[in-house]
């Protein structure tokens, strides 16, 4: 399975030793180790939502120090988290589990059509603190999405230089589309596009629903017989919008769901091809027996596919 992993980091050709180094350290950690598959703990709710709407349901997870031993006993790839639930573990979880450091965060105390996250920490930081990789999350559809852009060029050209992974969040919100189009499949698969461009070595995108949000994009979907009617198709069509496959592409695990209902997603996510998932609430909002179990069951699925 090693050769998977090789195959894929072949596929960043412009990129340092640092940076593979890194892509590897991700791939090669945990259950899925060696497989090319990821599946990730973020946590970065408490700054989002806030933290009794994030960590009420599962108390313990309001000490940062939990979900780092969550990620590592669940046997994932990576943890993702701002910088002062990183900062509050980082010496003694230090090596014991490759770490993001998300570097864009909103809260929910005030809200607007046209979202920009707000730059929350620096790559400096996400040496000092040993991380392999950077996260950040850019809203297309969104007024203010130029200048998302372009923090991204600026912070994702700083990172490779430093030889840190690059994750990007491309989630497409705000006053161009509508609700519906902000997970439909032609808004998803372009929004993979945009951060394949942008320069992301790993890309995450919601789940894709079978909705079509632009007259245009209608056209192409309809002449073109393009597959979209089940989960596993429309998330073959993101993954092929990513460079034809040739970027990794991992989906979020969105709101709190039943376990059945996780496992259903994931099943249809993984059977479309994916590289992975990151799941943070349907994993941390449980107790911790449970959450493992969860993961563990979400990488088998993948394990079947791998």
């Amino acid at each position: 399975m090693a050769n998977r992993v090789d195959e894929i980091l072949s596929w960043y050709e412009s990129d340092t030793p640092g940076v593979i180094r890194n892509l590897r350290w991700l791939m090669e950690s945990g259950r899925l180790a060696g497989t090319g598959k990821l599946v990730i703990l973020p946590v970065d709710q408490g700054f989002e939502h806030g933290p009794a709407r994030s960590f009420a349901p599962n108390s313990p997870g309001y000490d940062p120090l939990y979900h780092y031993q969550l990620a590592i006993d669940a046997g994932c790839n990576a943890y993702a988290a701002p910088l002062g639930f990183l900062e509050a573990g980082a010496r003694q979880f230090a090596g014991r589990i490759p770490t993001i450091l998300k570097l864009n965060n909103s809260d929910s105390l005030w809200s607007s059509e046209d979202p920009m996250p707000a730059v929350t920490g620096s790559v400096d930081d996400a040496l000092r603190l040993g991380c392999a990789a950077i996260g950040f999350t850019i809203y297309p559809g969104s007024a203010n999405r130029n200048e998302m852009y372009g923090e991204f060029r600026e912070i994702a050209e700083e990172a490779k230089a430093a030889g840190l992974a690059v994750i990007l969040w491309s989630y497409p919100r705000g006053s161009g589309l509508s609700k519906e189009g902000e997970t439909g499949i032609d808004v998803a698969a372009y929004a993979a596009q945009i951060a394949a461009q942008l320069g992301a070595h790993i890309i995450k995108v919601k789940p894709p629903t079978e909705h079509i949000e632009q007259d245009a994009a209608r056209k192409v979907y309809d002449s073109e017989s393009i597959e979209i009617s089940s989960l596993a198709a429309r998330v073959r069509h993101v993954i092929q919008a990513s460079f034809g496959g040739r970027r990794i592409v991992i989906f979020s695990g969105g709101a709190a769901k039943s376990t059945d209902e996780v496992l259903s997603e994931i099943e249809g996510i993984a059977a479309g091809g994916a590289f992975g998932s990151i799941m943070g609430r349907n994993a941390f909002q449980r107790p911790k027996a449970e959450a493992i179990q969860l993961l563990h069951d979400v990488m088998d699925l993948y394990l079947a596919q791998a």
